[in-house]
């Protein structure tokens, strides 16, 4: 089958040029002078190359080029310039356009441009095949679930990894924000380039700026040397501010200008450079209410927010948990035995009645406690944290089971249990530096919760609680 070229054009001998050029390589072609028109082709033609000129008459083909290339099986685009207007194309490649040709152009050039157009159009309708395949067993990249919340970040995800705009990605905590972030990343031109992350709730007010744009010797008491920030570490990649709204005024400020202006300073320098990235933020905090109290500037959010991506809580989609059970269940069985694990139906479904309050990050450290606490060769109801348990009997009895289970231990069980649980909260918060609030997000544990166990398991000497 021919594949279907529409040339977007108000000029009748530029179109007619093209025409005669690409009709000896055997394609079909359309002709639009104006935007309407090209919608129209586009619409009922689904052509799979679109020669789409910057200037034509009172309208520009840069206003068209978001609605094409986000369409659900985009054509791809080559913009068409006049001589000089390099700067243009860049922008509109940027904004998704596979590449450009400047007026006159080389008829030879033309052809080549076009005939690897139509090859990229090929491979992106089988990368949508298999992504299809892939969505229908369950994953995406890192991602797992195929419930219809995360069929549509998947979709978000495909039609923006490939520009460059900024994405902010919104939800709960321990939904999944940093995996879409990398899914993102690894999926974009700058696939190849650094990933760099910065979590802005982790670090003092003070230091944050240091982290940002880096600084020179002796910039501030105990700067003995220089380094280099995350905006220069990311140059040509990808930078991940995580918790974007805790982020000081001050702060965002300086943020906006790299952003607008691709510039900054060190702290203590006065030279200016220069950093190509891709923002990507994360946020679990309602930005617009943010926006509309004082905490955080309208300029920059709109800045950041050119696409949001807003992940479901897990609560919201369990028709995933068997499945991200699952993969967790032979990632840690990997790690820790010798053999693979199964999950027992019962086990199964008290984890589908518990309405996950951490998200998936509470979902994996229940499956990875669960995982080195089995001695069988499936995940009983025994092995499972008694928050899940409990939570379960809270909501209501599991389907064919009594309202009165009790589960026996020996007192070997517990004491292995005990001392589990102690290794396990212990290197959570030896992980988040102590800091109780932050140990209890990477447990999927509400804060007092974390608290009462510390003091329980005998940690409350090492670690402060009240942080």
């Amino acid at each position: 089958m021919k594949a279907v070229v529409l040339i977007v054009d108000d000029e009748p001998a530029a179109r007619f040029g093209m025409r005669r050029a690409l009709e000896k390589e055997g394609y079909t072609i359309l002709e639009a002078d104006n935007l309407a028109a090209a919608e129209r082709a586009v619409e009922t033609s689904s052509p799979k190359v679109v020669l789409l000129d910057v200037r034509l008459a009172s309208e520009s083909g840069l206003d068209y080029l978001p609605a094409v290339v986000s369409r659900e099986i985009p054509p791809v685009v080559i913009i068409v310039t006049a001589h000089g207007s390099e700067r243009t194309a860049v922008q509109a490649i940027k904004l998704g356009a596979y590449d450009y040709i400047s007026k006159p152009f080389d008829i030879d050039e033309l052809r080549l441009l076009v005939r690897n157009a139509v090859e990229t159009y090929s491979l992106r309708a089988d990368n949508e095949k298999l992504r299809l395949e892939l969505a229908a067993s369950g994953t995406f990249g890192q991602l797992i679930g195929s419930s219809p919340p995360m069929e549509r970040v998947y979709s978000l995800i495909e039609k923006v990894a490939q520009t460059d705009v900024s994405v902010l990605i919104t939800g709960e905590s321990g939904t999944g924000k940093e995996v879409v972030a990398k899914e993102i990343h690894s999926r974009s031109r700058n696939a190849s380039g650094p990933y760099v992350t910065l979590n802005c709730a982790a670090l003092p007010v003070d230091l944050i700026e240091s982290e940002l744009f880096g600084h020179e010797k002796g910039a501030f008491t105990g700067a003995a040397a220089g380094r280099i920030g995350k905006f220069e570490a990311a140059n040509n990649g990808t930078l991940f501010l995580d918790e974007i709204g805790d982020m000081s005024l001050s702060t965002q400020a300086k943020v906006l200008r790299v952003v607008e202006e691709k510039k900054f300073q060190r702290l203590g320098s006065n030279e200016t450079r220069s950093s190509d990235v891709r923002i990507i933020s994360a946020t679990n905090k309602p930005l617009e209410s943010e926006v509309q109290s004082g905490g955080f500037r309208e300029d920059l959010y709109y800045r950041l927010c050119v696409v949001k991506i807003k992940l479901p809580p897990l609560r919201e989609r369990k028709s995933d948990i068997p499945a991200l059970a699952g993969a967790f269940c032979n990632r840690f069985s990997l790690a820790y035995r010798s053999e693979p694990l199964r999950i027992s139906k019962d086990a199964i479904k008290v984890l589908l009645e518990y309405n996950w309050p951490g998200n998936v990050r509470e979902l994996r450290n229940c499956i990875e406690r669960a995982v080195v606490f089995s001695d069988r060769e499936e995940i009983m109801l025994q092995a499972l944290p008694e928050e899940v348990l409990s939570g379960r009997e809270a909501d209501r009895p599991a389907a064919g089971m009594s309202d009165d289970i009790t589960i026996s231990h020996t007192a070997d069980f517990k004491d292995a249990k005990k001392e589990f649980e102690r290794k396990y909260i212990e290197r959570s918060l030896d992980q988040a530096g102590g800091n109780v609030t932050r140990a209890a997000a990477i447990l999927g544990m509400h804060r007092q919760s974390l608290q009462h166990k510390i003091k329980e398991l005998g940690l409350s000497k090492k670690f402060v609680l009240d942080d």
